[in-house]
């Protein structure tokens, strides 16, 4: 290919070969095809941003809530609820950052400052007995129905790593995207039906994500 015909000449340095060599292969080592799907993978990254973004908020929030009313809200320093041996860590990190700021810890800037991970740990199956006594009010089926802790699990963790690659601007064409959207969408409508309908109102996923799917010569690593 003759380089004036290239797309964004030496884009490539500046993204790293190895990075960029990831969409050459992708793209049987066409130069301009390598160049659109990593166009692709910034816009796809872009769109799923918004509904990771309600996921977890509606995730945390929720759960303060119902854990609030019953054990009130300093509930996530009682030893009991510090099953998973991280949250004892993400919990000091946490009070750490509001410190750093000069902020007054409060359990409201507790809630926000704590990760993604504190809360999908507390979907753990440690948690299974407080699941059925308490953590089960946090969503709803459509139909009203409760919904197992499993119901969550299943597809939680791999929101969790989907958002934790996107956060690190590492490639996800390779994986079902638009699985991973229905679960993250699903999920947040047994939180907040309203907030998923924010997301569907808001999100771009649907628009960009090409109808006949993205065909790539070959993943260089398992996909999701």
């Amino acid at each position: 290919m003759d380089s004036k015909d290239d797309t964004y000449p030496g884009i490539e340095d500046t993204l790293s070969l190895d990075r960029f060599g990831t969409y050459l292969v992708w793209a049987a080592g066409d130069r301009n095809g390598a160049v659109a799907l990593y166009t692709l993978n910034t816009q796809l990254s872009e769109s799923l941003y918004t509904p990771l973004h309600m996921l977890e908020v509606a995730l945390r929030n929720r759960i303060h809530q119902v854990m609030g009313k019953v054990h009130g809200e300093g509930w996530f320093d009682m030893p009991e609820h510090q099953l998973n041996p991280v949250q004892a860590d993400m919990l000091a990190k946490a009070r750490a950052d509001l410190a750093e700021k000069g902020k007054d810890e409060t359990p409201g800037r507790m809630v926000a400052s704590l990760t993604f991970g504190f809360w999908t740990a507390m979907l753990g199956k440690e948690y299974e007995t407080l699941w059925q006594t308490t953590l089960k009010d946090i969503a709803r089926r459509e139909d009203g129905k409760g919904l197992r802790r499993k119901d969550f699990t299943k597809s939680l963790g791999a929101s969790r790593t989907l958002r934790n690659r996107l956060a690190h601007h590492e490639t996800v064409l390779h994986w079902d995207l638009p699985k991973h959207y229905g679960n993250i969408m699903q999920m947040t409508a047994w939180l907040s039906p309203v907030a998923a309908e924010w997301c569907r109102s808001c999100a771009r996923f649907d628009e960009l994500y090409p109808e006949t799917g993205i065909p790539l010569a070959g993943p260089m690593e398992p996909a999701e």
